[in-house]
């Protein structure tokens, strides 16, 4: 009998009546082995029971392990995201158990939920009831079907809100300090807000004119070409000596967020109902409508598919023309040079057909 370290989990192995058992305890070693202590005893004083018949775990007490444990090491933005929804799934499912919880209780709480939110805001929350049964499951906590996995979501409407040129250059003129040079990198590069706080000198490469982003939001570094009003907007831009970060204040601290600031340009510019996040949107709908193709765009965005730049496809109505023009040029060969300049006599439909097919 003992422990061991697998996969990120740590497993107990022990015999009852000459048969092997196995539990999945999860990442806290001390845990497994207060567990494998408390086998070691029921098997010795002959009170060992079924493992299935003890996970009687309430969502409540998941739910806090489940943010101090996972969320809180994992996700960055864990206090807007999973903190809020957690709090909202613990008050409708209350203390009861992770077996009990079923597709039923599930759609019920969609359909409760969805009363005072948005349906992507109740999405959010379901994707994370459901990453919370998966996880329940990888750590031994709860050994069913995933309650969630046949509830259907709600269908959500894309919001694509983006900036014309001219609100772009108001929206600069009228921003000021730090904020100014985050906006032109914004709409220039098409880079997140925390990609640009956390940038540091050491990042920017102004002999080849790359930034490299090392934390980005699915994990993988990012190579994110300048052009020459980043270049100049960086430059532009007093180093504080005693700190690597190029956004940072008079103590060297990165600055952490930048929405006050940006609501009074906004405010400032006539701009409403916008977001910071939505000058990604401009950046992408402007490349777009400059005639950059989608797989570049997505490129230059960081996507890992393209589904999620195919939000921008609808910006470029002659992307459809330009495509069957290529098409035409290379497969040009039924006309003659009379008919190509208009000096051609006509012919009969059915006999053009005849000969190209001669």
């Amino acid at each position: 009998m003992g422990i061991k370290f697998k996969k990120g989990n740590w497993l107990i192995d022990y015999y009852v009546n000459g048969r092997r058992k196995r539990e999945k305890i999860g990442p806290d070693k001390k845990l497994a082995e207060m567990v494998l202590k408390k086998r070691r005893v029921e098997i010795a004083e002959n009170k060992y029971l079924d493992v299935k018949r003890e996970l009687r775990v309430k969502f409540n007490d998941f739910a806090d392990e489940y943010l101090a444990i996972h969320s809180k090491i994992n996700n960055r933005s864990w206090e807007t995201g999973d903190k809020i929804n957690i709090k909202c799934l613990k008050c409708f499912f209350g203390d009861k158990f992770l077996h009990e919880i079923t597709p039923l209780m599930v759609d019920m709480f969609k359909i409760e939920r969805n009363k005072d939110v948005s349906n992507a805001t109740t999405n959010r929350a379901l994707a994370l009831l459901k990453a919370m049964f998966n996880k329940a499951n990888q750590w031994g906590r709860f050994d069913g079907n995933n309650p969630v996995k046949g509830v259907k979501f709600l269908k959500e409407q894309a919001r694509l809100r983006f900036l014309e040129k001219e609100e772009i250059a108001k929206l600069i003129e009228n921003s000021a300090g730090y904020l100014r040079s985050i906006i032109i990198l914004a709409v220039n590069t098409g880079m997140r807000k925390g990609e640009m706080l956390k940038l540091k000198w050491r990042d920017i490469d102004f002999q080849r004119n790359i930034i490299y982003l090392y934390e980005t939001k699915n994990g993988e570094k990012r190579e994110v070409p300048m052009n020459d009003t980043v270049k100049t907007a960086l430059m532009k831009i007093s180093k504080n000596e005693d700190s690597p970060y190029i956004f940072c204040n008079k103590k060297g601290l990165p600055y952490t967020d930048v929405r006050k600031s940006f609501f009074t340009a906004c405010s400032k510019s006539g701009i409403i109902n916008f977001r910071f996040h939505d000058l990604r949107h401009t950046f992408a709908s402007q490349a777009v409508m400059s005639g950059i193709d989608l797989n570049t765009v997505r490129e230059l965005l960081g996507h890992k598919s393209l589904e999620m730049t195919l939000r921008y496809s609808h910006l470029s109505p002659d992307h459809k023309k330009r495509a069957v023009d290529l098409l035409g040029s290379r497969l040009d060969t039924f006309w003659t040079p009379e008919e190509k300049t208009g000096n051609s006599v006509k012919i009969d439909p059915e006999v053009r057909i005849l000969n190209t097919n001669t």
